[in-house]
């Protein structure tokens, strides 16, 4: 994805949220400690079928998620970390079940504060997934990824930009492996070397990271979360993963859901990979 698009994509994130500056509230005396959240939820979708004329298949499709949220804020320094775990399933008529969403993604970032926006951080990222992918596209069903295979982690340092307490980013310099096992292909692998297949991946570049949490009212959450990554190799060909999340409170224990991630990774796939998904379901805070 060429470095225009990349910037423009800042761009709307951050514009996205430009009357929130105008919204901000009297600013309050800061709480220092450990800020907990934990959040799970399950969404359920059963559909059935007997002597039904005009046609259709039985359907089941389950959805689970947790959310976690661990902040120390000292006067300081502040340290953030946060996960996202999701796995669901759905089965259609006979077939087999077969995944519909897989994520473990952890960040944990510190930052040291030197003024009251612009403070210089340190990040670890790790993300992979639970369970076996395949594609059934092939007959039999061929099996191309795995718990840790692939598995992605970065490391990076530079400054951190938080104008108030909705919107946040940071950027700097990044150290990024992709590790793998039995399917390097095309995940670690580099094609250039013919006579030899590589398992592991590191890269050199830079990052940018644009965190939006906004409380829109009281029943309406939007979270946000844009992460470009380009190495120095390749500056013109930039990682995106934009991954957003508008959750509306219709009860105490009852959401709506809309999620919608953008993936773009030129040694995996030439083209941009979309996921949307909604969702009606049960929810439950922890802490």
């Amino acid at each position: 994805m060429k470095l225009k698009t990349a910037v423009l994509m800042i761009f709307i994130q951050i514009c996205s949220s430009g009357y929130i500056f105008a919204q901000e509230e009297p600013t309050e005396e800061p709480k220092y400690g450990w800020q907990k959240e934990m959040v799970g939820g399950i969404n359920l979708t059963q559909t059935g079928f007997d002597n039904w004329v005009q046609g259709g298949e039985k359907s089941f499709a389950w959805q689970s998620n947790l959310y976690f949220k661990f902040i120390n804020d000292q006067e300081k320094t502040n340290w953030a970390n946060s996960g996202k775990f999701g796995y669901g399933a759905t089965k259609i008529g006979d077939q087999e079940s077969r995944k519909s969403i897989d994520e473990i993604k952890l960040e944990s970032v510190f930052a040291y504060k030197l003024s009251a926006s612009i403070n210089p951080y340190a990040a670890v990222t790790g993300e992979t997934q639970f369970a076996p992918g395949f594609n059934y596209g092939t007959n039999p069903k061929t099996q191309i990824s795995a718990i840790m295979d692939p598995g992605y982690f970065r490391e990076s340092a530079g400054i951190e930009y938080k104008p108030n307490d909705i919107i946040k980013t940071r950027m700097g310099a990044s150290l990024k492996q992709t590790i793998t096992s039995d399917y390097p292909v095309p995940y670690a692998d580099n094609p250039d070397t013919k006579n030899k297949i590589e398992k592991t991946k590191n890269e050199i570049g830079a990052e940018s990271v644009t965190d939006v949490d906004w409380k829109i009212s009281e029943n309406t959450l939007f979270t946000s979360k844009l992460e470009l990554f380009t190495t120095f190799k390749a500056f013109d060909e930039i990682d995106v993963n934009w991954d957003s999340l508008l959750t509306v409170k219709i009860s105490k224990y009852i959401n709506v859901n809309f999620n919608f991630r953008l993936f773009y990774d030129k040694d995996i796939s030439s083209k941009r990979q979309i996921k949307q998904a909604i969702a009606l379901g049960a929810t439950y805070s922890f802490l």
